[in-house]
């Protein structure tokens, strides 16, 4: 009888593809199909990775920094989706090519205890950017009389229902549906009469931060819009929905959309808040008080259109924020992290779930909690957790034992440099104000 013991002495990438085929087996392949129809067989990682980050955190860092800043600091959001657009797409090669989420990925090649830490400092930065989902939901309903201690649990409920008792593709496609809600921002924009072209010289001029504060708010606006926890979700849900390599072509229309869409709103936000607050010479404090604003400025449907689009963006961040935490938690302990199965098949993904949701929306839900540290201080601490993660995702994508062929090209190895290089000078830029 011949020894079959030789077959499992085999590098560590090619038994990474073993067991990546197996796991793929259990999951119906995606339809063959070629031009838009394989591009919509595909679409959904990266627009739920990229408009996600319009999330209420996100709307009151944009908000804020168009009240405070007008038009001239718009080139930091258009900077910032170029980032965004290479580091996701980075994230969805490594998942087609790797079967595998980056915290799997990380225990596997860099040691457990190094995956635990950064699952902490992940943690720690996820739980208040889902705090301050549901401070915007909460803040979306206020003018109902709804108040936050119903609110954001109402709102948790709601969608850890929809995520918990869903399969992978119906939850996809609602969570896409909540997508359409950010239309109301263009609305508003528009209703705002900005000077259209102060913003387009604030969008290709770069201008310099004049202050501490538009310095703290430039490094906010780019963790808000490249997100740790987008980072991980994306390349987590491009393993969970099957995508292979040659969907990856495909699949990067899907991230640039995503990304391309998720810097319109930002901008007409800003824009929105530039034209009537920064005009007026007003301020605010979170997105709520820019909805509130806008009324006496731009009239009442505006108001009612910015509410209406932080709601949705609450919701849909709701939803996503503690998805991207859950599977970071299943990969950290090698447990099971696939939304088709159920709670007791994959007891640390649900019980993850649910561990960053249920804490968030009861913290929100405590009277008198004031909210605007959380939106924006989150953002900055995205930031600073960013850079590690980033430089990780990098070296990956350039290992060539790991990646195949779909390893990083010169142009990519470039752009990602020059991504890593941005996120380093807005943590130096955060570190020189935090102690002067």
């Amino acid at each position: 009888m011949p020894n079959h013991r030789h077959r499992h002495v085999a590098p560590p990438h090619l038994r990474f593809r073993h067991r990546r085929v197996s796991r793929l087996r259990r999951r119906p392949h995606l339809p063959q199909l070629g031009g838009f129809g394989l591009v919509l067989a595909v679409v959904g990682p990266g627009l739920l990775a990229g408009l996600s980050d319009d999330d209420p955190a996100g709307i009151t860092t944009y908000s804020v920094l168009g009240a405070t800043e007008g038009y001239r600091l718009l080139w930091v959001i258009a900077v910032s989706v170029a980032a965004l657009i290479v580091y996701h797409e980075l994230g969805a090669r490594i998942g087609v090519s790797t079967g595998r989420g980056v915290m799997a990925l990380v225990r596997q090649r860099l040691g457990r205890r190094t995956a635990l830490a950064g699952l902490a400092l992940l943690m720690l930065a996820n739980f208040g950017t889902c705090a301050a989902e549901f401070a915007g939901v909460a803040t979306a309903v206020a003018p109902l009389g709804i108040p936050p201690w119903i609110a954001a649990p109402v709102a948790a409920a709601a969608v850890g229902t929809l995520v918990l008792s869903g399969s992978f593709h119906r939850v996809e496609h609602v969570l896409l549906l909540l997508c359409a809600g950010f239309v109301t921002y263009v609305g508003a924009c528009i209703l705002a009469d900005p000077d259209w072209g102060a913003a387009a010289r604030g969008l290709v001029v770069p201008s310099l931060p004049g202050s501490r504060e538009a310095w703290y708010l430039t490094v906010a606006a780019v963790g808000t819009t490249l997100a740790p926890w987008g980072l991980t979700f994306i390349q987590s849900t491009v393993v969970d929905k099957g995508l292979k390599r040659e969907d990856l072509r495909a699949e990067r229309i899907d991230v640039i959309t995503g990304a391309v869409l998720t810097g319109i709103i930002g901008v007409f936000v800003a824009v929105s808040c530039a034209a009537t607050i920064h005009a007026q010479g007003g301020t605010i404090e979170d997105a709520g008080d820019a909805a509130k604003a806008l009324e006496p400025l731009a009239g009442n449907a505006a108001s009612a259109l910015f509410g209406a689009g932080l709601l949705g963006a609450g919701l849909l961040a709701a939803a996503v924020v503690p998805l991207a935490s859950a599977y970071s938690v299943a990969e950290t302990v090698g447990a099971d992290a696939r939304l088709d199965e159920r709670w007791a098949e994959a007891p640390v993904f649900h019980a993850a779930y649910l561990a960053m949701l249920v804490p968030a929306a009861l913290l929100v839900a405590i009277p008198g909690l004031p909210l605007l540290p959380v939106l924006v201080g989150s953002q900055a601490l995205n930031a600073v957790l960013l850079l590690p993660l980033i430089v990780v995702m990098r070296r990956m994508g350039t290992d060539r034992e790991l990646m195949g062929d779909t390893v990083l090209g010169p142009v990519g190895r470039v752009l990602t440099g020059l991504a890593i290089a941005l996120i380093a000078a807005c943590v130096v830029a955060l570190g020189l104000l935090s102690v002067t």
